[in-house]
């Protein structure tokens, strides 16, 4: 198809839904399951930190790219899914971390920012992984961040602090999670931990397969316990996993989801399991657009995968969503909107590789050229100028994860110009979120709800009384 020629002539229709809350709250106890048709399997998938204009915006680029909708969105549209709009508010702020909005989901109560199912006295909130695990059923997370990151922690283990990454790693093990993958070698390798323990030879006592690499990932054993670890840190953005050799050797999120449900799904007990999309948060926060749209689309292709296996298999619940708004990017009015929105298939790198490939001692020129490559467009000799200021010193941006303090707003601004994406922060927002459930357990969910009642709903749904 002709790309170019995708939008004209298009409408973006936008609809708003008037809602009481206190009303909804007050009516959308979750009913007991009295149906015969309990799953026996839940899949639990959250794209951390997605707006709902990070929704809209990756679809759009697909529609471009494949001339089609994405997954979500059909689900939507052949009207498979119950759909409902979630509260993620945590004990402490209207606006939650992913710590808390991860602990309402797996301890069933709202629990203060940045700490993983704790009370406010203190009180130790049983993890739904944990429960599940007691009721005879195997258990797993897998994450495009390090696997002890605070989403799929919230699902599994009480810490004070979602930065105790080390003692996470260890408490898997201890609690026996199936499997689990992600990145993070630096919480498991002997050489990179300060008290140099070899978790990779704890797990490994425990029976673990250890996979390092995507080939590795693809020859581990089904129906035993499984640690595929494969990068130091996260795992590399989609769009510079694609486009950078040396990533290579790291499985995407729709691989490391098919392996961990083929692991997993042979068990007579059934299974749970929790699938992250952690760096569509992380490119919120860097306003970067790259990385936003094509992880979120990775996530897309990940739905697919999970989709095949749960109609085909029938005893599934697989409940979709995101934690909590990050940064509430979205397209902006103009008259070129459709042609400066479409530049961003351009795009070959994230704007965190574009902008670590900068050093001090570009000139001007090299660093415009470097722009034209990577995003196709030109900068200003005083945008330029600026950008190269970074480099030397001055004002350099803050956000919480640019830990090199590069120049991720001032850039994103000067893309707006050139794709009509706007954002409204480098942070988290207290928006209501997307939410959708398929399978048995599915009509539990009311068109209103608080991150807490997921934990009941996963529960009853199953079930299970622990």
């Amino acid at each position: 198809m002709d790309r170019r020629k995708f939008l004209r002539g298009s409408a973006l229709v936008s609809t708003a839904l008037i809602l009481n809350p206190f009303d909804l709250f007050a009516q959308n106890k979750i009913k007991p399951n009295l149906s015969t048709n309990s799953a026996k399997n839940i899949i639990f998938m959250i794209s951390d930190g997605m707006s709902s204009g990070t929704l809209a915006m990756a679809n759009l680029y697909n529609k471009q790219l494949h001339g089609k909708n994405g997954n979500w969105i059909n689900l939507y549209e052949e009207n498979k899914v119950k759909r409902a709009l979630m509260d993620t508010a945590s004990a402490s702020s209207i606006v939650t971390d992913s710590a808390a909005a991860s602990s309402a989901f797996g301890g069933g109560i709202r629990v203060k920012n940045g700490v993983l199912n704790i009370g406010a006295n203190g009180e130790h909130h049983v993890p739904i992984w944990q429960k599940f695990k007691k009721a005879g059923k195997r258990t797993g997370c897998v994450t495009t961040v390090t696997i002890t990151h605070a989403t799929p922690a919230g699902f599994c283990v009480n810490s004070a602090s979602r930065n105790a990454e080390p003692g996470i790693a260890e408490k898997y093990a201890e609690i026996g999670i199936d499997v689990l993958l992600g990145g993070g070698d630096e919480f498991f390798n002997s050489a990179k931990r300060e008290d140099k323990k070899d978790l990779y030879a704890v797990y490994k006592k425990k029976g673990y397969q250890i996979a390092k690499t995507k080939e590795e990932l693809a020859k581990s054993q089904n129906n035993k316990s499984l640690l595929g670890i494969f990068n130091t840190g996260a795992i590399p953005y989609t769009i510079d996993h694609k486009n950078l050799s040396k990533n290579k050797s790291i499985p995407t999120l729709a691989e490391m989801t098919k392996v961990a449900i083929d692991n997993l799904k042979d068990h007579q007990n059934g299974f749970v399991l929790q699938v992250e999309a952690g760096k569509v948060d992380w490119a919120a926060h860097a306003n970067d657009v790259a990385g936003l749209i094509n992880d979120q689309l990775a996530f897309d292709e990940t739905i697919k995968t999970v989709m095949d296996f749960a109609e085909k298999d029938g005893n599934t619940l697989v409940i979709i969503t995101t934690d909590h708004g990050n940064a509430n990017p979205g397209t902006i009015y103009g008259a070129d909107v459709n042609k400066n929105f479409e530049s961003i298939l351009n795009y070959k790198y994230t704007n965190e590789h574009i902008l670590n490939e900068i050093h001090e001692d570009f000139n001007l020129q090299e660093i415009k050229d470097w722009i034209v490559e990577t995003n196709g467009f030109s900068l200003t000799d005083d945008e330029a100028k600026h950008m190269l200021d970074f480099y030397k010193g001055l004002d350099k941006e803050e956000g919480l994860y640019n830990f090199k303090k590069l120049p991720f707003k001032f850039f994103s601004e000067i893309q707006k110009k050139h794709n009509n994406v706007g954002w409204i922060s480098m942070d988290h927002s207290g928006d209501y979120v997307e939410l959708a459930m398929y399978g048995p357990g599915s009509d539990l969910l009311k068109p209103f709800v608080k991150n807490t009642d997921l934990h009941k709903l996963m529960l009853q749904a199953t079930n299970v009384n622990v």
